[in-house]
């Protein structure tokens, strides 16, 4: 199977078909996508905010189902809430710092 980069088009169709059916508050595009460095190999990295009581395998869960029948072969997904992630922020968490700071908002409600 020939892995092909993917377009901003495509990156925002994703982000387009996640807000329609989970409403987030935030979708963040971050890894080699956003930082402007992606090969044919690279997975689009998402982190996505969205109140939920749900654990966070089961978030993730629920957009690789929406993601399914899409033509989409590598999405690697993160699905924090708001509490979570302003709890990795507050303990410096280094990774959770570079995605919100350096990541592209790619939608917002």
């Amino acid at each position: 199977m020939m892995v092909r980069k993917h377009t901003n088009k495509d990156i925002q169709k994703i982000a387009d078909k996640i807000a329609r059916e989970l409403k987030p508050e935030k979708i963040i595009l971050f890894g080699s996508y956003a930082w402007g460095k992606p090969t044919k190999d690279s997975d689009i990295d998402l982190f996505i905010i969205k109140k939920s009581n749900k654990r966070k395998i089961d978030r993730a869960r629920d957009v690789q189902r929406i993601l399914f029948n899409e033509d989409i072969p590598a999405v690697d997904i993160l699905v924090y809430t708001p509490l979570e992630t302003k709890k990795r922020l507050a303990l410096e968490d280094f990774f959770i710092e570079d995605i919100i700071h350096k990541g592209n908002i790619i939608y917002e409600r």
